[in-house]
């Protein structure tokens, strides 16, 4: 993957200097978050200075070769040199906006010139020649014919809105980058190291593993649960998915069904609460609308997806005949738990902060440090043979986390560094001090690409900001969609999904919400519906041919066509594709109303037509299915989908009839079998 291309897997064999970047870079974000020494404007220009550090010292210019040293040094330096450009000269630049001097001009221009060139060594040309358009067209955009043309910006206005201020490449999706997004996936690496991967998959495999298709639930499980605190799809890919595509092969299912439910659950952790993907953020942050409402927004439809997935894979494995893996080589969930249940500490913790009304940057820097708390003071006590000692110790592990609003993050910090120096000087301590600065060096390596997206589409909000073009092309969308909603839909999703093939998610929501997501406002749509239906198609663009990443993600583990596994994924993930229009005409699905029973109607509705769904896309319910129960099935749940006066009731009515002539020809051959 682009992602990892520039680094190795592991940092034990990074060189020594990139090392020691990327934890600098990690300790800079820490810092930062919990003592607030900087503005946000160095803060901003800080966390850009560092990752065109590490991309310039870690991405070859082409290939996959080291980059060569001593230019990547000078391209490196050059960004942490208008980092410091902005810190030194902080009060003038404020006082002087807008009437850049010479030396302002070389060093904006030096930035946009860098940023271009770090995303196209992290993600490749797509999305630098999108939003080299987007700059072209603030340059000259004066030329065009028709509404399209503005008034006209110099050469020393786009560079001002886009190298200076809070509008262009420091804006908001850099804001969240640099606070929420980092330290979110700290804690993700954080609890990765320690071993949360292993907790969740034999938690899945002790409770599915042994059932009917079980090596696939476990995928579809561990996968969600490892949505919880990765929130990265094609991440999720290449960690659960060395488990269990192997593991679904080795029991019958075939490769590149095995890589589509694979690709499709950990596509769904970008949409499942808590933490979800760095979207969620971005979303919360762009709206003004706290955490909590984009989570709970987001809950049912995850629900829904994931037990799409889930039904999608006990049906292919009982039309199969696919069986679990015998009960006896299953693990325990509950031992697993048993032997790993502190490191669930700080996610209940981060789960409380966020849903109580906390905000994201203070639930992640508390969530991180209760999680070095727990990884530290764990290595310490299972050396201890006493259990009234280790008893005191998870005791005063719960007064600290019942009291750290009063104790302060400095007295916490305080308390991470005394464990720190136990550990140094106890058997075996230094390698969980080894696990730590492993798990710091690897969030920085993680955050890189999510990272540069953010800062490289600031170059698309500065300029819709500066021009004003996102009103156009919304006058566009409300002209198409004024007699019909489902055609300005439709055309949102094509949108989506056609930027999907060139660019990441995140760059994918924040160019189609700033220019979708305000037609759709006018046309009644609830905001955070609106901006939840970008995000989905967003996601879904990852499953979709012909690019597919996380399919692609997949294909070397499940020695598969990367192509073959899209169109499985396609199928798998029916739930993604229909969810966001039902959450629009009924609003009601993402908890927007406040009408609890319209909320139960339309998840039962919609688990029903999705369940019908299912049956119909893998041909088989309690026997393989009969050419015209096909489409009866298909039309059923498309009623129940649309949001027409009496398709409900039709919808219902067709599958109920669909439901009971199965069950009774099901039971009829069952009978006539024995």
């Amino acid at each position: 993957m682009s992602e990892d291309r520039g680094l190795s897997a592991s940092p034990a064999d990074w060189p020594r200097a990139l090392f020691y970047v990327a934890l600098l870079f990690s300790c800079y974000q820490i810092v930062t978050a919990a003592f607030h020494p900087v503005s946000t404007q160095v803060l901003r220009a800080g966390h850009v200075g560092f990752l065109l550090l590490l991309v310039y010292l870690s991405y070859p210019l082409r290939g996959n070769a080291r980059p060569w040293q001593p230019l990547a040094w000078i391209l490196g330096l050059a960004g942490m040199a208008t980092f410091a450009y902005q810190w030194y000269f902080e009060a003038d630049l404020i006082q002087r906006s807008g009437d850049l001097t010479t030396t302002d001009m070389v060093v904006g221009i030096i930035l946009i010139a860098l940023v271009f060139e770090a995303a196209r060594r992290v993600m490749g040309i797509a999305l630098p020649i999108i939003c080299g358009l987007f700059l072209a067209y603030g340059l000259f955009g004066n030329h065009l014919p028709g509404d399209l043309a503005h008034r006209g910006y110099y050469l020393d206005q786009v560079v001002n809105q886009l190298s200076f201020g809070t509008e262009g490449l420091y804006g908001t999706p850099t804001y969240v980058s640099a606070t929420y997004i980092f330290l979110f996936i700290l804690f993700g690496s954080f609890l990765e190291q320690a071993g949360m991967i292993r907790l969740f998959t034999d938690f899945a495999m002790g409770l599915f593993g042994h059932k009917a298709g079980g090596p696939a639930k476990v995928s579809v499980v561990s996968s969600a649960l490892m949505g919880t605190i990765t929130g990265s799809g094609v991440a999720n890919v290449v960690t659960t998915g060395q488990f269990t595509i192997p593991l679904m092969k080795r029991f019958g299912y075939r490769s590149a069904f095995a890589g589509g439910v694979e690709a499709t659950s950990s596509m769904g952790s970008q949409i499942m609460p808590p933490v979800m993907g760095a979207v969620a953020f971005i979303m919360a942050e762009t709206i003004n609308m706290p955490y909590v409402e984009v989570a709970k927004a987001a809950l049912l439809p995850a629900l829904l997806y994931f037990g799409s997935v889930f039904w999608m894979v006990h049906l292919e494995a009982r039309r199969s005949k696919l069986n679990g893996l015998p009960k006896d080589e299953c693990p325990s969930a509950w031992a697993a738990v048993k032997q790993r249940w502190f490191l669930l500490i700080p996610l209940a913790v981060l789960i409380w902060l966020l849903f109580s009304g906390r905000t994201p940057m203070f639930a992640g820097t508390i969530g991180l440090a209760l999680t070095a708390i727990v990884i530290l003071g764990s290595a310490l006590i299972l050396r201890v043979s006493s259990t009234a000692i280790r008893l005191i110790f998870w005791v005063a592990l719960g007064v600290l986390c019942a009291g750290f609003f009063q104790l302060g993050i400095g007295v916490i910090f305080g308390v991470i560094g005394v464990l720190v120096a136990a550990c140094w000087f106890i058997k075996g301590g230094r390698d969980t001090l080894l696990i730590c600065l492993h798990a710091l060096v690897e969030g920085a390596r993680h955050a890189i690409p999510v990272g540069i997206a953010c800062v490289l589409v600031g170059v698309i909000i500065g300029i819709v900001s500066l021009t004003g073009v996102a009103s156009t092309f919304a006058g566009y969308i409300l002209a198409i969609g004024q007699d019909n909603l489902f055609l300005s839909l439709l055309l949102t999703m094509l949108t989506c999904l056609m930027l999907g093939m060139g660019i990441p998610t995140i760059p994918n929501y924040i160019i189609t919400s700033s220019i979708a997501a305000p037609a759709l406002l006018d046309l009644g749509v609830p905001l955070i519906v609106s901006h939840m239906f970008v995000f989905y198609f967003g996601i879904m663009a990852d499953l979709t041919p012909p690019v597919a990443l996380a399919c692609f993600a997949a294909a070397p583990i499940a020695r598969a066509s990367g192509l073959k596994i899209s169109m499985w994924a396609i199928r798998i993930a029916v739930a993604g594709f229909v969810v966001p229009f039902m959450a629009v005409y009924n609003p009601a699905l993402m908890m927007q109303g406040g009408d609890w029973a319209a909320t139960l109607y339309m998840l039962f509705k919609a688990a029903f037509a999705i369940g019908l769904w299912g049956t119909v896309f893998t041909g088989y319910f309690m026997q393989r299915l009969t050419w015209w129960e096909l489409p009866l099935g298909f039309v059923a749940g498309g009623l129940m989908i649309l949001a027409l006066p009496i398709s409900d009731e039709l919808g219902f009515a067709l599958g109920a009839v669909f439901v009971a002539q199965h069950w009774w020809r099901a039971r009829r051959a069952l009978t006539a079998a024995a």
